[in-house]
């Protein structure tokens, strides 16, 4: 079962999960700093642009996104979905296991997929939240793809000979985030030099390459390699007014080998990340 909450960090309401403070913390004056967190309004625009406040004194549930402790108080409160599962022995009943990180979760179940929904929307209504209908769905992971914490799950294809089978991949929203950050950094009016630009792109991927290091990431580590080396190469076009499209005097070698841009299918291979000339 493949679960999203419906504005999780919205609905969360403050009597159940001060209560749930109250049982770790006795210090009063922590419990009020607490609770005037909940109830600090926050400022927030409509799709037209208008501004209005949200929460405030009069707000009974809700932690304001961007608060230094509202993800604490988020994982506080979902920890108790996560208990009331392990002391129901619903891991034994639904032959199922439930992997969470904050709010995200989903259900590996064995034939009791639906059961184990059922449930979920049960207790998550006793909590005052609820499952969001339309990203929660039942998905048989030997057939079908789901996506959990930026990997894509299921059923894969060896490129050699098309043979099926289990893994896990970046997704393809993954893939397309990390390319946007790429192209959002090395855009035309970027003043920064080289060098200083290099590093910023050199630890936007190493960050990025070492959380997505598991499963099939072949394909990605391609589509990355040469958006970075077409972006990195009209960078420097541009920067020196080269004329064409640069090839010759920002050639793939020179990304990866002088320039020092890491290269990931190198990585990936167990060999230097820069190309050797």
């Amino acid at each position: 079962m493949d679960a999203d909450l419906s504005k999780y960090f919205d609905t969360i309401p403050h009597a159940e999960l001060l209560r749930c403070v109250a049982r770790r913390i006795v210090d009063g004056e922590v419990l009020r700093l607490i609770k005037l967190w909940l109830k600090t309004p926050i400022e927030q625009r409509d799709a037209d642009g208008k501004r209005r406040l949200t929460g405030g004194k009069r707000s009974r549930c809700g932690t304001p996104q961007g608060g230094v402790v509202s993800p604490l108080l988020a994982n506080l409160y979902m920890n108790r979905f996560l208990k009331h599962w392990r002391f129901t022995g619903c891991g034994e009943a639904f032959r199922a296991q439930i992997i969470a990180y904050a709010d995200d979760f989903v259900i590996l179940s064995c034939g009791h997929a639906v059961e184990a929904m059922m449930w979920t929307r049960a207790v998550m209504t006793k909590l005052g939240l609820s499952l969001n209908e339309a990203k929660t769905s039942i998905r048989d992971a030997r057939k079908e793809r789901f996506e959990f914490l930026g990997y894509s799950f299921g059923p894969h294809y060896w490129w050699k000979n098309g043979q099926r089978y289990l893994g896990a991949s970046p997704s393809k929203k993954s893939v397309q985030r990390i390319k946007a950050k790429i192209s959002e950094l090395l855009v035309p009016g970027n003043k920064g030099s080289w060098p200083d630009v290099r590093d910023r792109l050199n630890r936007l991927l190493n960050g990025w390459s070492a959380y997505f290091s598991h499963g099939t990431r072949v394909p990605a580590y391609r589509a990355v390699d040469a958006h970075v080396y077409d972006r990195v190469r009209n960078f420097l076009c541009r920067r020196h007014n080269v004329s064409r499209r640069g090839t010759s005097r920002f050639s793939f070698g020179d990304v990866f080998g002088e320039l020092a841009v890491p290269h990931l299918m190198r990585a990936h291979n167990g060999r230097p990340p820069w190309v050797v000339r």
